[in-house]
């Protein structure tokens, strides 16, 4: 998503964090986080200038970078009531690490502390600060909920979005044995323990398809991109999407990890 979105509607300006993940291989999670947002009566801004929350980069110990990318984005976002990402990682990054950065500069750890307090994961946005409690989707599946790590432990992310699809007409949702148990992702964890991350991911598999769900819901890219991927393997027939997409009813997208003809 490169160009501006924007509402005329009356109400809290809202500056939308994409997100890396979502630009380059979910764009339709973009749109469905725009679209609940307006309903609930933002106006809703996507600043071009925006690039990663620097989570890779301060993960792997590269402060000069993290610092670099969080000052772009201090920049980017001036002036918006609040910042709100599809992303319980990447909000968790910009919420409960960007105050820490600038610990040797007073005036940008003034700035950076401002910033993150702006900061938010969509839903929790949605349920905790605007108070939305239910929205007009509907979907006839039985779907299954994954807890993200970062979302879960950095910023309590866990009530929400079951309450709100609770109120999608036709849903039926079981919840695995163990939904807060990491999928193995871990952004460059899985890059630097492939064995120990494959092992938790066919874990995850296997309790998600326990529930008997045929649809695998969760608000990180990362984790559904990782477990996606780890179902396909195996054969299951589990879909996966982001929880935006289905509370907000934009599911023209084909589920994550398929081609657009499956």
């Amino acid at each position: 998503m490169n160009s501006a979105q924007s509402s005329s509607r009356p109400g809290p300006r809202v500056g939308l964090f994409v997100t890396c993940l979502v630009d380059l291989f979910r764009p339709s999670v973009g749109f469905a986080a725009v679209k609940l947002l307006e309903d609930a009566g933002c106006t809703v801004e996507v600043p071009e200038a925006q690039t990663c929350c620097g989570q890779p980069a301060f993960n792997s110990g590269d402060r000069a970078t993290t610092e670099a990318l969080v000052r772009g984005l201090i920049d980017a976002f001036e002036g918006y009531d609040y910042v709100v990402a599809p992303s319980g990682s990447c909000a968790g990054m910009l919420r409960t690490h960007v105050p820490d950065l600038f610990e040797d500069d007073p005036a940008t750890a003034a700035r950076a502390k401002e910033f993150a307090g702006r900061c938010h994961e969509l839903v929790s946005f949605l349920v905790d600060v605007l108070g939305v409690r239910a929205v007009p989707a509907q979907l006839e599946r039985h779907a299954t909920y994954h807890d993200s790590c970062a979302g879960l432990r950095e910023l309590k992310v866990k009530r929400q979005p079951r309450l709100l699809l609770e109120g999608v007409a036709g849903l039926a949702v079981t919840e695995m044995k163990e939904p807060e148990v990491c999928c193995g992702f871990g952004g460059t964890f899985c890059v630097k323990y492939p064995q120990v991350s494959t092992k938790m991911v066919d874990n995850k598999a296997a309790d998600i398809e326990g529930t008997g769900a045929d649809l695998l819901l969760a608000g990180d890219l990362g984790c559904l991109m990782n477990m996606a991927g780890r179902l396909a393997r195996r054969g299951s027939a589990v879909e996966v999407r982001h929880v935006a997409e289905v509370l907000a009813g934009e599911l023209d997208a084909p589920p994550i990890g398929r081609p657009a003809d499956a």
